[in-house]
């Protein structure tokens, strides 16, 4: 059995890692976190789970001795809890986005002290695109137009989201762009001709997607369009708890996610 702490525990993600982990016999929830001042604190998060109750108190801090803790936060309470496993221990898996390059370091010099996994999906099928896109784009060359266009609900918070990002770094590695001269982020205006260098990263926002990402490579004459569709946060959410079982007892270090998931490193 895998001991586990959640941080952001009642968020979307965070709390559908803490349902399913309820069902599963093969973790026990040790801590669950959420901000300071948080309406829940103090209760129960299996009753919060719509489960029976486990003993375990949402609170504002982490303890209870995790093996690993999976965070869907936002970078400021992710760093926070990230400093605080560190000190106890536990291995850190992070699905947050949007941190900042100081704050990649930081996380970066966590893991030289625990074992650590930064993804912003974990989706066996995200990843498996993540891992497949370079590999197309090199192979099909310089005269395939590249756009990647992500769709999410409409209380998402950060654009572009974390995925389409890692996409984009894939296929620039891949075909020796730099995407921070070669990335466009939306179009507006008289913007002259497509540059063949362009990645195009375009967002979309609106009810309650849970996350559409397509890439496109269009040529004249034809287009080959790769697309993942998130149907529940499930996908990702299970994802999360296997590649929680890899990092369990793992020394320091930063662990690739395809590796965590079971699939080959692209």
């Amino acid at each position: 059995m895998t001991r586990i702490a959640v941080n952001g525990a009642c968020g979307r993600m965070g709390m559908r890692v803490v349902q399913l982990a309820l069902e599963d016999a093969q973790f026990r929830i040790v801590c669950a976190c959420e901000r300071s001042g948080h309406l829940s604190l103090g209760k129960d998060i299996g009753t919060l789970a719509g489960k029976e109750p486990i003993g375990v108190a949402l609170s504002a801090g982490l303890s209870g001795q995790p093996e690993v803790m999976l965070d869907f936060s936002e970078p400021k309470s992710s760093l926070e809890r990230a400093r605080e496993a560190a000190k106890l221990g536990a291995a850190l898996l992070i699905g947050t986005t949007g941190f900042t390059e100081d704050q990649k370091k930081e996380i970066q010099a966590i893991s030289r002290r625990v074992a650590c996994l930064v993804s912003p999906n974990m989706s066996v099928g995200v990843n498996l695109l993540i891992g497949m896109v370079g590999k197309v784009a090199k192979a099909l060359g310089e005269e395939y137009d590249i756009e990647i266009v992500e769709v999410h609900h409409r209380f998402k918070k950060d654009a572009p989201s974390g995925t389409a990002l890692r996409l984009a770094e894939k296929i620039a590695e891949a075909t020796g762009r730099n995407l921070a001269e070669d990335a466009v982020y939306g179009r507006q205006g008289v913007i002259g001709e497509r540059k063949k260098s362009e990645i195009g990263v375009l967002a979309v926002r609106g009810g309650d997607i849970v996350g559409d990402h397509t890439v496109m490579f269009t040529c004249l004459g034809e287009r080959i369009e790769i697309i993942h569709r998130a149907h529940t946060r499930d996908a990702f959410a299970r994802g999360a708890l296997r590649a929680a079982r890899f990092l369990a007892g793992k020394p320091p270090g930063m662990y690739p996610v395809a590796e965590a998931l079971g699939l080959e490193k692209a």
